[in-house]
């Protein structure tokens, strides 16, 4: 039988499942813009994703017939994330994009949920600045005034937030910032140019409500 304790530190109603944002829709979805918030979560995972996929495939068509182990980041590719898709960028093709869009989505919904998360996102930034900012202020608020202990303080917040800012980042993404897309489909890849005139593929994504 399971105890109080067990029941209170059990977190499987955190793990994702098809119908959690369609469920949601339901019934709260008289918010505004709650659709575009949570299809925004979906693409961000989906473009994380995507960018993982793609250095696998650059890199084992690089190291094939080497025996190098792979260094699975490449930093030259990167995306940006909006509620009707997301822009890529970097060396690519069109047809590489496709496949490793399609791959990414099916891996994503087959349980692979750590494609979710990047550890190059912006969301690992600003919750670093976020978290050095308060850990900073909470020194000077708390120490003595003196310079000593004023300089002890902020080297001490400084470390501790470079210590903690990692792993809060990925948790931010995993639970806040990103969403397995059970609802998403694929709708076209083409040529474009971001806001800043930034040469990328967009990808159009969709919205399907599951039953």
């Amino acid at each position: 039988m399971t105890n109080t304790f067990d029941t209170l530190w059990n977190f499987d109603w955190l793990t994702p499942h098809p119908t959690q944002d369609s469920d949601l829709l339901k019934q709260i979805g008289f918010i505004p813009g709650l659709k575009e918030f949570l299809m925004l979560r979906q693409v961000h995972a989906l473009e994380h994703a995507t960018v993982w996929v793609l250095c696998e495939m650059q890199q084992r068509n690089q190291l094939r017939g080497t025996t190098i182990t792979p260094q699975l980041d490449n930093e030259t590719l990167g995306g940006l994330s909006t509620e009707q898709g997301f822009y890529l960028y970097g060396q690519i093709t069109r047809l590489d994009l496709q496949r490793a869009v399609g791959k990414a989505l099916q891996r994503l919904q087959q349980g692979e949920w750590d494609l979710a998360v990047h550890p190059r996102c912006g969301t690992n930034l600003s919750v670093a600045m976020v978290l050095t900012a308060g850990l900073v202020i909470s020194a000077h608020l708390l120490l003595p005034r003196g310079p000593i202990e004023q300089l002890i303080g902020l080297g001490l917040a400084t470390s501790t937030a470079v210590q903690l800012a990692p792993d809060l980042g990925m948790s931010v993404q995993k639970y806040l910032t990103t969403s397995i897309p059970f609802n998403l489909k694929i709708v076209e890849i083409a040529s474009t140019q971001d806001l800043a005139r930034h040469p990328a593929y967009f990808v159009r994504v969709d919205w399907q409500d599951l039953q």
